[in-house]
């Protein structure tokens, strides 16, 4: 078979990138402490996270009088207040830190020393590469780790190994998986980073580049170093400033270039963010396409997963290319999705992309098409120099197996979308009837149905009472018929479907 409709069983596959919420509902006394889930927890968290250079509502601690049941109300809520920022915030609600903290049992495992393990397996079988120092924390992902490496007989030639488990999304056979991630390394194109060596086993991938010195588009908006940690580098920039016109456009427009190259192919992408794209020079370079054959979620997910129009994988690239030309606009992310208004751009060709990708419309409604945003005049007038000839030959045979693996990923993804609208119809329905003002409505409702109620019951007794006597009096030959009993008043009261 070319693809599993299941993951393999035995494999437990998180799906990382679902945001975890976290209520606290109750205290507790321990040892005649009484504590909200150890306040020591939550300080270790808030300490671990200062490299992200954030002002975090952590309540200060207190010694005397922290038993009083005011203090310990108030303290419940100001810890509520600080999960809520966390969770709130999409880079660091997706840090091993907050999920560790979050869901100890499912982020149990040191992935660090597991990648470690794979690494070290594969320096038995190809021993002319040797581990400079890890590169720790540098992407978001928790399943994937980066080492700095060299070649032993070119000792100042500096490479990149990057080790990933699979994701929820791996629906390739173990054989089509192996062969496809071999393949990387031979595809050429001047807009996709090239992949030096690859290889994968039927858990993870193993993959080696040159290393950038100047690192990643993200890098230069945010102006990070390349090998600082993820939530150093992006969490809260010094400067906030966007590109110039002409790099949004080139950059923009190289994008979108290799972005209709791999949809052209078939071969699945829906990984497009500012750190997965390589500056060389003036070139951006994609990076990371072996993520969709581990089946990895996007770093967008939380984002795309909301609208149901955005269900393919050509619509999800479309959609985070939205998020990347916002960030290279403004030099940040954008606050919330769908936005609203757009503040003041270099160009107003700029914000019409803008508003086809991110606004409530377009995220109702649906993406255009890559081949659409490269005629916008934004990019239609953007000269290409390069004399690189795009090459990646994919046998049919894989390109089948490519397919039904996208069929897959887009099937789970709009179940998902089903399942978020379907609680969102909910949450509405019991807020509704859960107001204060919808209480008083039906209130006044069951009153005036109980009051209507019993004056019709009195007025049918009434009439078939006057009807009885006249019926007697008249000494007619139809049989009599005793009066019916009056009904009793009866209380209608309506029940919200909760």
């Amino acid at each position: 078979m070319a693809f599993m409709e299941k993951p393999p069983a035995g494999k437990v596959l998180l799906d990382d990138t679902v945001p975890l919420t976290a209520a606290i509902e109750a205290s507790q006394s321990l040892q005649s402490h009484t504590i909200v889930r150890r306040y020591s927890d939550f300080d270790l968290l808030n300490n671990s996270l200062q490299i992200a250079g954030l002002s975090l509502p952590l309540p200060p601690k207190k010694l005397i009088g922290n038993m009083d049941r005011e203090f310990i109300a108030e303290r419940q809520k100001g810890l509520q207040n600080y999960l809520n920022v966390i969770t709130t915030n999409h880079v660091l609600s997706n840090c091993e830190l907050v999920k560790k903290f979050l869901d100890p049992n499912n982020y149990s495992a040191n992935y660090t020393e597991i990648a470690l393990q794979q690494v070290s397996m594969f320096f038995r079988s190809e021993p002319k590469w040797e581990v400079v120092e890890p590169l720790k924390d540098i992407g978001w992902r928790i399943r994937k780790k980066y080492f700095l490496m060299k070649i032993k007989n070119q000792p100042k030639e500096r490479l990149v190994l990057s080790w990933a488990d699979l994701g929820p999304d791996k629906y390739l056979s173990d054989k089509d998986f192996q062969c496809l991630i071999k393949l990387l390394p031979s595809c050429l194109h001047p807009y996709i980073y090239r992949v030096t060596f690859a290889t994968a086993n039927e858990s993870s991938a193993l993959l080696i580049r040159m290393f950038n010195e100047k690192g990643t588009l993200k890098d230069l908006i945010y102006k990070a170093k390349p090998k600082d940690p993820f939530l150093k580098k992006y969490c809260n920039p010094k400067k906030i400033q966007g590109l110039e016109l002409q790099q949004i456009k080139t950059y923009g427009r190289q994008i979108l270039e290799v972005l209709k190259f791999l949809h052209d192919k078939g071969f699945p992408y829906g990984h497009l963010h500012a750190s997965n794209v390589m500056l060389d020079g003036d070139t951006c370079r994609l990076l990371d396409l072996e993520n969709s054959l581990l089946g990895l979620p996007s770093f967008y997910r939380s984002y795309f997963s909301q609208f149901r129009k955005i269900n393919t994988l050509e619509s999800v690239d479309v959609h985070c290319f939205g998020h990347l030309l916002y960030e290279m606009t403004y030099g940040r992310p954008p606050d919330s999705v769908p936005v609203d208004s757009f503040p003041p751009a270099p160009s107003m060709a700029v914000v019409a992309v803008l508003e086809s990708t991110l606004s409530c419309e377009a995220c109702k409604n649906g993406m255009p098409t890559v081949s659409r945003l490269l005629q916008m005049p934004l990019f239609s007038d953007v000269l290409l120099t390069t004399s690189e000839k795009p090459q990646f030959k994919i046998p049919t045979k894989l390109k089948e197996a490519l397919r039904i693996a996208k069929e897959c990923i887009e099937k789970r993804l709009i179940e998902e979308q089903k399942q978020i609208h379907q609680h969102r119809r909910l949450t509405r329905a019991q807020s509704h009837h859960g107001s204060e003002e919808e209480r008083k409505k039906r209130k006044i409702l069951a009153r005036k149905k109980s009051k209507r109620s019993a004056v019709e019951n009195s007025e049918e007794y009434s009439a078939k009472y006057s009807n009885s006597n006249n019926s007697a009096g008249s000494g007619a030959s139809s049989p009599l018929t005793s009066p019916s009993s009056p009904t009793p008043p009866s209380t209608a009261v309506e029940h919200a479907p909760f």
